[in-house]
């Protein structure tokens, strides 16, 4: 693996352009499959299915996929925690609260996706505020406080279930997390925010690497941690949660894909963030894929498929870590 040092821009442009490749790769075979399937031409044609079903719903895979996986980079990076991922600091369950609070009280979809940004976003600013000890924002904290404020709205999801009648299926698949309701408005809205902010964070790579010296290693070389920790928690939440408003709970890409990286890419956060974003969209578009063929007409939820996957996948990566680590 590279040195951390040792990253050149060139060889930064080449690992991005040939992941670019690979999301590139990823849209056109997602494109072609499907319960009609399609041939390379007919994907430049006009084609009703591919502008009205497939792109909109493949573009909003890109945005969640890549969305999760840059904010479980950026987690694992400011609390130091390997573990770390977006759901486990509780802006999932607060979006997800919102989300089944709109199915109570009859709300259309978009209010539903407004509610479930809105409960999102409170947990967001909940846990931030808890978290905070003496005027600082502590990791083992914010940890520990995500992780009660997500059991606690978890259980209010819960209690809410119970009240549902017609709405219980999308409730449901609300939880285990669903992209069949994707259209071109949900994705002019989500698309371009998500790339803002993972370009954001991602042109704080370098200030990530010096947080991983400690507290006072970063402030000898001039980081402020204070700042750091707080801008960049509030924006991967940001993603956690635009992701969370239209696709409910989606696990394991946030955790799994930020390891995937590391281990082919190093620890080097300048190439980890992007890598994530790019490693996360085709992840997410191919599993999508999976979950409308495999038991076409019908289809399951892209949520059951990344477990699925990802459970397994991230057991030998861990294996295989553990084993160079050995070594």
């Amino acid at each position: 693996m590279e040195n951390v040092k040792s990253l050149t821009p060139a060889s930064l442009l080449i690992k991005l352009s040939l992941l670019f490749c690979l999301l590139l790769a990823s849209i056109f075979v997602s494109l072609q499959i499907g319960s009609v399937n399609l041939s390379f031409t007919e994907i430049f044609s006009s084609n009703e299915i591919i502008i009205k079903i497939r792109l909109p719903r493949i573009l909003l895979a890109v945005s969640v996929g890549g969305g999760l996986s840059v904010a479980g980079a950026v987690f694992q990076a400011i609390l130091m925690n390997p573990l770390a991922e977006p759901y486990i600091l509780g802006v999932s369950s607060g979006g997800t609260f919102g989300a089944i609070l709109s199915l109570l009280l009859g709300f259309s979809f978009f209010g539903t996706q407004a509610l479930a940004f809105m409960g999102s976003f409170f947990v967001i600013i909940l846990v931030f505020m808890l978290a905070k000890r003496f005027g600082i924002l502590e990791p083992n904290v914010l940890l520990l406080t995500g992780v009660m404020v997500g059991a606690f709205f978890s259980a209010a999801i819960l209690l809410m279930i119970t009240l549902l009648d017609e709405s219980l299926r999308t409730a449901i698949f609300w939880l285990i997390g669903n992209l069949s309701l994707a259209d071109l408005s949900s994705v002019n809205f989500i698309l371009p925010l998500t790339i803002v902010i993972s370009a954001a964070l991602a042109l704080m790579g370098q200030k990530f690497n010096v947080m991983a010296l400690g507290d006072e290693g970063s402030k000898n070389l001039g980081i402020n941690i204070k700042m750091m920790r707080n801008i960049s928690y509030i924006l991967a939440s940001l993603l956690v949660s635009l992701a969370v408003s239209v696709s409910g709970i989606i696990g394991f890409v946030g955790l799994l894909i930020p390891h995937a990286c590391r281990l082919i890419f190093g620890t080097d956060n300048r190439v980890i963030i992007p890598a994530s974003f790019f490693c996360g969209a085709a992840f997410l578009t191919i599993a999508d894929t999976f979950a409308r063929v495999i038991i076409s007409p019908a289809e399951l939820p892209v949520g059951a498929v990344t477990a699925l996957i990802g459970a397994p996948v991230f057991i030998f990566l861990l294996k295989n870590r553990v084993t160079v680590m050995g070594k």
